[in-house]
C-alpha cells in the first residue's frame, strides 16, 4: 500500500489545542492535544538521543498509562517501531521475546523491576517509570528535551508495531502490524462508532490489540478522549462509568469484566445512561449475560477480530441485540469475510469451516518468517493474495 501517515496528535493538536486527549486514571493526570503532542515531541527527542532511529524497535513493559500512549505515539513520530510486551509473563518467557524483537530500548514500570532484573538478553538502554508521573528516570530524560514536532516521511507499508500473539502451536509469534493497517484499522471503527465527542474507557490491557485498538486509539485518531485505568477494578470502573464529569461513551469489556460489573454492589446504583457503545469479544458472550444488561439499558455488540487483523474483522450490529445475541455479525467497512471448509470451497449457511478474512487492516506477516507467511498464509489469519 502507498500512500503518506500523518501524525494523528500533531494534527488534533493543530486544531483543537485545548481539547482533552488523555486522562488517566487513578492518578488523574490528564493532557489536552497541545501538551500531549509536547509531550510525545520531547519523548522523541529523547528517544532519538538514545540512537532509536526509523526502523528501530522500542519496548513497553508496563500497566496501563498515558505514558503508554505517549511513548507509542513518539516511536511513531521517529518512524520506529512499537514493541508491545506483556507485563504478565516471567522473565524467561520475556527472555524468547525480547530476544526475537531486540529492541534497541526497553522503557519499564519499576513494580516490575524483579521481572527486568531477571532478564538476560543483552538491551541497549534499559529505563524505568512509575508510570503515575512521579519522579522517575524517564520523567527526568524527558523533561528538558526540545520536543521533536515533526513525523518523518512515512508509508502505509512501514511497520509501526510489533505485537506478540501466543500463536495456537509453538512459542509466541511476533505479529507485524504497519501504518496502513493501523490506518484501515482506525477507519473501521472511527466510521461506526466514533466522533470528537467520544469518551472511551480502556480497562484492558494495552498490551493487547484488544485494549490499544477498541476504542483507545480510534479516540485518539477522531480528536476524542481517551480515559486510561492502571488495572482493572470493578467498582472504580462502575465509578467512572457513573460519573457525569469523565462521560464515559465507549467500552470495551470480554465476558469476565462484564461478570465482575455485574455482580458488584455498586452495580445497583450505577448509571450507565451516558454509555452508548459497550462491545465484548475474546471468547463467546454468554446470551443470559447479555440479555441481564439489556435490562440495565447497556447494549453489549459482541464482535470478533485478532491481532492479525488489528481486531477489526466484524461486529453485531446495535439493534441485533439481544435478538440475534450468538452472532459475531457483519463484517466492518474495509473487510471481506468467508468461512471456507477444508477442500478449499465456500462454506454454506449452516456448515462449519474456518475464518478468512481479507482487508488492508490484516495481516502483514510475522517477524523473521514475513516472507515465507505471506507465501503461505491461509485460513484463519488473512488472504490477501
Amino acid at each position: 500500500m502507498h500512500g503518506m501517515i500523518i501524525d494523528w496528535i500533531g494534527h488534533n493538536a493543530d486544531n483543537q489545542p485545548d481539547n482533552i486527549a488523555l486522562i488517566e486514571l487513578p492518578s488523574g493526570r490528564t493532557q489536552t492535544y497541545g501538551q500531549m503532542h509536547d509531550r510525545v515531541g520531547r519523548v522523541a527527542a529523547w528517544l532519538q538521543s538514545l540512537g532509536v532511529r526509523e526502523g528501530d524497535r522500542v519496548g513497553v513493559l508496563a500497566p496501563n498509562s498515558s505514558d503508554t500512549m505517549d511513548i507509542l505515539f513518539a516511536t511513531w513520530r521517529l518512524g520506529a517501531v512499537h514493541l508491545a510486551l506483556n507485563f504478565r509473563l516471567t522473565a524467561g518467557e520475556l527472555d524468547y521475546i525480547i530476544g526475537n524483537a531486540e529492541p534497541d530500548v526497553l522503557i519499564y514500570d519499576q513494580e516490575l523491576q524483579d521481572t527486568v532484573d531477571a532478564l538476560t538478553v543483552p538491551i541497549s538502554h534499559v529505563v524505568e517509570t512509575t508510570g503515575v508521573g512521579d519522579e522517575s528516570a524517564f520523567e527526568a530524560a524527558i523533561a528538558d528535551q526540545a520536543p521533536i514536532n515533526e513525523m518523518v516521511e512515512l508509508m502505509q507499508d512501514d511497520q509501526c508495531m510489533l505485537m506478540y500473539s501466543s500463536g495456537t502451536t509453538g512459542l509466541p509469534k511476533g505479529v507485524i502490524i504497519t501504518h496502513g493497517m493501523m490506518l484501515f484499522a482506525q477507519y473501521n471503527v472511527a466510521s461506526l462508532y466514533c466522533a470528537q465527542d467520544m469518551v472511551s474507557l480502556a480497562v484492558m490491557p494495552l498490551f493487547h490489540i484488544g485494549g490499544l485498538q477498541v476504542f483507545t486509539c480510534p479516540a485518539l485518531f477522531s480528536g476524542g478522549t481517551a480515559v486510561i485505568t492502571r488495572s482493572f477494578d470493578p467498582g472504580a470502573t462502575l465509578d467512572a462509568m457513573s460519573d457525569p464529569d469523565l462521560n464515559v461513551t465507549h467500552f470495551l469489556g470480554v465476558p469476565a469484566i462484564f461478570n465482575a460489573l455485574r455482580d458488584h454492589p455498586k452495580n445497583k446504583d450505577a448509571d450507565f445512561s451516558r454509555l452508548k457503545v459497550c462491545l465484548a469479544g475474546a471468547e463467546t458472550v454468554p446470551e443470559a449475560l447479555v440479555n441481564w444488561w439489556h435490562t440495565r439499558g447497556v447494549v453489549i455488540q459482541e464482535g470478533y477480530g485478532m491481532t492479525e487483523n488489528t481486531a477489526s474483522c466484524c461486529v453485531l450490529g446495535y439493534d441485533d441485540v439481544p435478538a440475534r445475541v450468538g452472532s459475531a455479525g457483519k463484517p466492518l467497512k474495509h473487510t471481506q469475510l468467508k468461512i471456507m471448509k477444508e477442500d478449499g470451497s465456500e462454506a454454506a449457511p449452516g456448515e462449519s469451516g474456518e475464518i478468512w478474512t481479507r482487508g488492508s487492516h490484516c495481516h502483514a506477516g510475522i517477524l523473521a518468517t514475513a516472507r515465507r507467511e505471506r507465501r503461505n498464509l491461509r485460513g484463519r489469519l488473512a488472504s490477501n493474495r
